[in-house]
């Protein structure tokens, strides 16, 4: 009932009772709201309330004609209350609940073993699945286990009587020549008293012995049974516990996220959700899906091997990878699947909730150590939480992503490897204003940093360099009939020293209009013959694209980082073409949650991994880097030589002057030209000269007018005479002849 007493504008429902909540909204109105036409929706306004602080019924709904409805929830106010269900009480009953549950659970599975080993269970299993699958040789096979296996029990069964009496002989014997030993030396101390023992003395030893002995049965005996309760249901509770979680409605609230337990049974309904024909039609036979290797806790996750039936390839369920997780209660990046020994076997490994959170741990060498380039230099941990090393030596890398997701810090880390080997060489180029590397500048023979000409120039330079070194290396290697460097070659001294080149923010380079083509040609010349001269290049890109990343590059890289990438362009160009449609998808990493974490490949045998790089922090307050830089050229310095490279001249950079009034008169003939059409005549003449690229009408103008020159108007046209800059060239030329 309402009062159509104005309150504010709106009618107040007088049945509202007192401590109440109202939530203010466009409430669909009940059959008996009075016939007035009903408003659009307007936008909900209000606080917004937790569900348990609304527990209730509701008791009114209204909505007026264009004015804002509201709901009265009854019961518990939004202030401090709580929800009744999670009442310390309500949850030690479900905690205990649960428990008892799980023991009960833990004895079924007890039960389930006994039969199973009686019945031989496991064997039989594996003949059913044969049998279904049409597998006459695993059949006949299987079938001779179980033959063999009964045969075995039966002479175990018919040898036991003859085990038993000959244990009793000789349990029966070895008391009887403890006797005999201990009377005999009875008799010995009656006769000769040795260390002053009597006859009697040496009985009470013995007796006092006997009666420790006996004691000690007798407690261990009662503490055993005190404790053989406890230790069975505790027990039966683990073995619970593996069996499956307790029902959803045990779970209390302070138990926000329980993990399903991963085992054969939820991997094979997961799997036949998937509705794949071979699988589903396999099922219903009522035989049991074919584990190569149980589910067992593998690192951070469980690990299973399986058999698919009929023609189903691991590939087909890599591809619906996301639906399979969803049915194991992950995400996608949390379950890692690929092809066993054949295409038909399933190798998968299921992350524990929350393995990516617990991130790489701390540098491993951040105390201590230098590394060896030619095995490889730490990058991170798997998912399932191995170690996990960056291959330096006949390869190279890409790294790309998402800014702010770890690209720049993953190349760091593999670089700050790199640099804890006194024998590597380190190179370093950025065209951008980046000091994520600056405290390498002292390792380095060669650095750039910067956005201006001159950074770029420097870069083709040093780019042209490393090109006629990658040659002189192949020459070498030819007089020490070698293919490729070793640690032995790298050691002598003649120039064969490993080189490890980082380009980051390649893509700004390589799309310069100056250099970038010649950089992108140089690159591409790197990655396909510097590997096996020991020459690694490290190309790092926000955009790995087809226009800012040239794909020869790409091919030749073996080793792929991606952070989270936004397609499977992206996405196939750090990983390698197909990666996307095989299911191995740095488009699964989260933006803004993945930071850190990159789909690797080429650092393993297997196709990709999930891993968490190593952090190291460049901060003033926090310096990483600095500490290990000094170790590294410390270690240098025990060597007696300088920072590899170092002892090298850098190449000068070319530099190009010219005279724009010499130019000018190259390019005009004898009639007056407008000066907004003279600047494309001088780029034609210098097309390298940067000054030219970007020259317009009025900025050449004001050039000539610093050089003593006056362009008219004339009609806005802004005519140059060719005479005029002839006459002040030789002006110029008899000034410097007074000079």
């Amino acid at each position: 009932m309402t009062d159509p007493t104005p309150n504010g504008g709106r009618p107040v429902d007088v049945d509202t009772p007192a401590g109440g909540v109202v939530l203010p909204g466009p409430w669909t109105p009940d059959t008996t709201t009075p016939t007035t036409p009903t408003a659009a929706p307007v936008a909900l306004t209000g606080d917004v309330l937790d569900r348990r602080a609304l527990t209730g019924r509701v008791i009114g709904r209204w909505l007026s004609g264009g004015q804002e409805g509201r709901i009265v929830v009854l019961g518990y106010p939004k202030t401090d209350s709580a929800d009744p269900a999670d009442a310390p009480g309500a949850v030690a009953g479900r905690a205990a609940v649960r428990t008892l549950y799980r023991i009960w659970r833990g004895h079924l599975s007890f039960a389930r073993r006994m039969a199973d080993a009686a019945t031989y269970g496991a064997i039989r299993e594996q003949i059913r699945a044969a049998r279904a699958a049409g597998d006459k040789a695993a059949l006949a096979e299987w079938v001779d286990r179980l033959r063999e296996a009964k045969t075995a029990r039966h002479d175990r069964l018919r040898g036991m009587p003859v085990l038993i009496g000959s244990l009793a002989v000789s349990t029966g014997s070895g008391l009887g020549l403890a006797g005999v030993v201990i009377g005999a030396g009875g008799i010995a101390v009656g006769l000769t008293h040795p260390a002053g023992w009597t006859w009697s003395g040496y009985w009470d030893f013995w007796a006092t012995l006997a009666h420790v002995g006996l004691t000690a049965a007798v407690v261990t005996l009662r503490v055993g049974t005190w404790l053989a309760v406890p230790g069975w249901l505790a027990l039966t509770w683990r073995a619970g516990r593996a069996e499956g979680n307790a029902p959803r409605w045990l779970a209390t609230a302070a138990e926000a996220d329980i993990d399903m337990e991963i085992d054969e049974n939820t991997i094979t309904q997961a799997l036949k959700a998937l509705r794949l024909p071979p699988i589903t039609d396999y099922l219903k036979t009522g035989a049991p899906l074919q584990y190569l290797t149980t589910a067992r806790k593998d690192g951070r996750g469980t690990h299973a091997v399986i058999r698919l039936p009929g023609a189903l390839s691991a590939e087909k369920v890599a591809k619906r990878r996301p639906d399979l997780a969803a049915g194991l209660h992950r995400l996608s990046k949390e379950v890692w699947i690929k092809t066993g020994d054949e295409a038909g076997i399933l190798d998968l490994w299921i992350a524990d909730k929350g393995a990516l959170a617990e991130g790489a741990g701390p540098y491993p060498l951040l105390d201590d150590g230098l590394t060896d380039v030619f095995k490889g230099v730490p990058f991170g941990k798997t998912l399932r939480g191995d170690p996990l090393v960056a291959p330096i030596m006949e390869c190279n890398t890409i790294v790309g992503g998402m800014p702010g997701h770890g690209k720049s810090a993953g190349a760091r880390t593999i670089m700050l490897g790199a640099a804890l080997d006194p024998t590597a060489e380190l190179r370093i180029w950025i065209p951008d204003n980046n000091f994520d590397f600056d405290g390498f500048r002292r390792r380095c023979s060669r650095f750039v940093m910067g956005t201006d000409p001159e950074h770029f120039a420097q870069i083709a330079e040093d780019l042209r360099e490393l090109h006629a070194e990658v040659q002189a290396r192949g020459k070498l290697l030819g007089t020490y009939e070698e293919p490729s460097v070793t640690r032995a070659l790298a050691s002598k001294g003649i120039g064969l020293h490993p080189v490890v080149c980082l380009l980051e923010e390649a893509h700004v380079a390589i799309n310069h209009e100056t250099y970038g083509k010649e950089i992108a040609h140089l690159l591409v010349e790197i990655v396909r013959l510097g590997r096996k001269r020991g020459i690694h290049l490290i190309v790092s890109t926000q955009a790995p694209t087809r226009d800012s990343i040239p794909r020869d590059v790409t091919r030749n890289c073996s080793n792929g980082i991606a952070y989270a990438v936004g397609d499977h362009v992206a996405n196939d160009a750090l990983l390698g073409q197909g990666a996307y449609r095989a299911g191995h998808r740095a488009t699964d990493l989260v933006p803004g949650l993945d930071r850190g974490v990159a789909v690797v490949k080429g650092f393993t045998g297997e196709r990709s991994q999930i891993a968490n790089g190593h952090f190291l922090s460049v901060s003033k307050g926090n310096d990483q880097v600095g500490p290990l830089i000094r170790r590294s050229l410390d270690a240098i310095a025990r060597t007696g030589r300088p920072v590899p490279g170092t002892d090298r001249p850098r190449a000068d950079i070319p530099t190009e002057s010219r005279d724009l009034l010499d130019d000018l008169d190259a390019v005009l003939g004898t009639d007056p030209v407008k000066t907004a059409d003279i600047p494309a005549q001088l780029r034609k003449l210098a097309p390298d000269w940067e000054p030219y690229r970007t020259l317009t009408g009025t900025q050449l103008r004001e050039l000539l007018t610093a050089e003593g020159i006056k362009v008219p108007s004339t009609g806005n046209r802004h005519p140059l005479d060719p005479v005029t800059v002839r006459e002040h060239i030789a002006r110029r030329s008899t000034a410097d002849i007074d000079e």
